[in-house]
């Protein structure tokens, strides 16, 4: 395993949003975190990449403590938020490069990772152009671009795939697998979209901050007696809904 996130607990003032939440994330990988919206998946991304102190638990990955030694662990995490965090008015390529100057890569070396990135996504023939004049599903591949220019060996992503049409959110999600199975990237994806997980991938379910299943996506099926996905999830947050 290359993350282990062991009881994580965090309020805001007196309210619990996250409670004992403990998980692990096998490398090279597709995980899916599936929640409804205020669940805790942003609270939880935020502990994992320290915008949000950590109050209760610890996360390791590759055996360092995100408590203890978070420099180590950071060098190891990719991220792409919610919210679009480009900047629109310059280019594909002046973004990736502020970025790989941010993380200390020596010129020369970053404009050949922001090279390589952008042909991994497809997206070497826009480098020129400005952030402003791509589609939804191209700015994000951007940011996927630009999270992995450390080579990070996690790559987290907070729905990705807010506001993109249906043909972008399936691409991008074609996308971000090939990573995983090419390029032996761990990737925990967070969403409220049942249709973006396949029944073979790993599935955490969150829900009023506990998680309520940690397993395979057809095996929670079979457990809970769900027919699908959907069925299942609705059946376990019923459960635990006041």
């Amino acid at each position: 395993m290359i993350v282990e996130a062991e009881a994580l607990g965090f309020r805001y003032g007196r309210q619990p949003v996250l409670q004992e939440v403990s998980f692990a994330l096998a490398s090279g990988h597709f995980h899916a975190l599936l929640g409804p919206n205020g669940a805790g998946k942003s609270t939880l991304f935020g502990l994992m990449t320290r915008l949000l102190a950590l109050q209760q638990g610890d996360l390791r990955l590759a055996g360092r403590s995100l408590r203890h030694q978070p420099a180590a662990v950071m060098r190891h995490l990719g991220v792409v938020f919610q919210h679009n965090a480009l900047d629109l008015d310059l280019s594909v390529a002046q973004n990736l490069r502020y970025h790989a100057a941010l993380h200390g890569l020596p010129p020369r070396e970053a404009r050949q990772r922001c090279q390589e990135e952008l042909e991994w996504l497809g997206l070497a023939a826009h480098a020129n152009r400005t952030v402003r004049r791509l589609n939804g599903g191209h700015r994000r591949r951007v940011e996927i671009a630009r999270a992995l220019l450390h080579r990070p060996s996690l790559l987290l992503l907070d729905e990705p795939t807010a506001g993109l049409d249906i043909d972008s959110r399936e691409a991008l999600n074609a996308h971000v697998r090939t990573l995983c199975r090419e390029r032996r990237l761990t990737v925990l994806w967070a969403t409220h979209l049942i249709e973006e997980i396949r029944p073979a991938d790993h599935v955490l379910i969150l829900h009023r901050g506990r998680l309520l299943a940690d397993a395979q996506g057809d095996t929670l099926c079979r457990h809970h007696g769900g027919g699908s996905l959907t069925d299942t999830f609705h059946a376990l947050t019923r459960e635990t809904s006041p």
